[in-house]
């Protein structure tokens, strides 16, 4: 079943030029128009046996052909206890913002409170319409004399067309600097990748000490000019890591030296988040989906937090009561699984009847950890708590079975402060 799945990704990712199970953090077809963007690990993929695919308009490997490699080899490896997998993502957009009014305007136009994140510290945040739909989602940090922002690959061009819009009815000083593809991006991720940066970091450098969602400017094996964020898409610790694109052969293969890491592809980084229940943008979150709807209203703080009370961003009226309350919707995000074969993206929902539609699924792949079907959709709010019997029409026939919570499984480790000691909490399989 596994070996099947993988395969059946790979054909669909070449038959559409998507990912497999949906495909973001986003993806979309590459136009025949405009040929495609190489990254500059472009040779290196091929070296190591990637399967080249079009991905938000780019050549990137959707698996890698070899003894570790394969969708479920790739996936698995991420997950195993002092094992770190290495994704190319410098498709994604990276972005400086300079001025000193950067952080007010940033807060025009997405939903998270930047002005309160102190110099290093990041955050998850949504960049949302009049309507309170969501453009992209973005993760935010404070870099002192500038803010930095990663955007989607597939939206990152529209997104920057939107930024410049608002900024014309900004009155305030605030400067946008694309960095286009002179700075590559790379992803390491799995219970192992903080050891293996560590060897690439000046010995100065105490990585024990840097939290989830923090950033820094920094040297990688000895070159100027990199950063480091620890974040990830899979569920698991790890840190994407930007570096001047003359340098990005020589700090991936360094990476790639350690036995401990391993090459992977997009295929395993779709099927890894959506284990994870994170969202892939033009699937799961679209122009049409607001964050409540997306379960994502925590990106906004709590109910008394400034950004939930004061609004304030574009669409926050259709978003926030004036309290700062949830304004109520009529559908919600959740979790499925139960299913025999895998439900993909569009496979209609129905209630516990069979007779009448309550939603369809947004996502769905094979899980190599749960060694069965998974996905996620949006249903009906008053039916969208976990545990509610649902029926989900798959190949023609209905199949019954129990709505979950969004996170699907989950093996992560968490590593955070407490009066200056580290710990490591590991969370696995289950519904959380």
């Amino acid at each position: 079943m596994l070996k099947s799945t993988a395969t059946a990704l790979l054909r669909r990712a070449k038959r559409t030029s998507i990912l497999p199970s949906t495909s973001s953090r986003s993806l979309a077809s590459s136009t025949n128009e405009e040929p495609l963007v190489k990254t500059s690990l472009y040779n290196l993929h091929k070296e190591l046996g990637g399967d080249m695919v079009p991905f938000a308009g780019y050549e990137l490997p959707v698996l890698y052909k070899g003894d570790n490699g394969g969708v479920m080899k790739e996936h698995l490896w991420c997950r195993s206890d002092g094992k770190a997998s290495l994704f190319d993502v410098s498709h994604m957009g990276q972005i400086r913002w300079r001025g000193r009014d950067r952080a007010a305007f940033l807060e025009k136009i997405v939903v998270g409170d930047i002005a309160g994140l102190s110099e290093g510290s990041g955050c998850l945040s949504l960049v949302t319409n009049v309507n309170g739909g969501i453009i992209d989602d973005t993760v935010i940090t404070n870099a002192g004399d500038y803010i930095y922002m990663v955007v989607n690959g597939a939206t990152k061009f529209g997104d920057m067309k939107h930024f410049k819009e608002q900024m014309e009815s900004f009155d305030g000083d605030v400067n946008m600097e694309y960095l286009e593809d002179s700075m590559q991006l790379l992803a390491i991720q799995g219970p192992g990748a903080a050891e293996a940066v560590s060897k690439l970091l000046p010995g100065a450098f105490d990585l024990t000490k840097m939290a989830f969602m923090t950033g820094v400017d920094t040297t990688l094996d000895g070159v100027d000019g990199c950063r480091i964020t620890r974040c990830g898409y899979t569920g698991e610790d790890g840190f994407e890591i930007a570096m001047p694109a003359e340098h990005a052969v020589s700090i991936a293969s360094k990476l790639l030296s350690d036995p401990s890491v391993n090459p992977t592809g997009l295929g395993a980084r779709d099927s890894l988040r959506l284990e994870a229940g994170l969202c892939l943008y033009g699937h799961d979150l679209d122009e049409n989906t607001n964050p409540i709807e997306a379960t994502l209203g925590w990106t906004m703080g709590g109910p008394k937090s400034r950004r939930r009370t004061e609004g304030g961003f574009l669409g926050a009226e259709h978003i926030l009561k004036p309290d700062g309350k949830f304004q109520k919707v009529a559908r919600k995000r959740v979790g499925i699984k139960g299913m025999k074969a895998p439900a993909r993206e569009h496979a209609e929902i129905f209630d516990a009847t069979g007779e009448t539609k309550i939603g369809e699924v947004t996502s769905g792949t094979f899980s190599p950890c749960l060694k069965a079907p998974i996905a996620m959709g949006y249903v009906e709010t008053e039916l969208a708590k976990a545990g509610t019997e649902v029926n989900v029409q798959i190949r023609g026939k209905m199949q019954r079975l129990r709505l979950s919570g969004c996170r699907l499984w989950r093996v992560v480790t968490i590593v955070f402060l407490s009066k200056g000691e580290v710990h490591e909490d590991r969370w696995s399989s289950g519904v959380l």
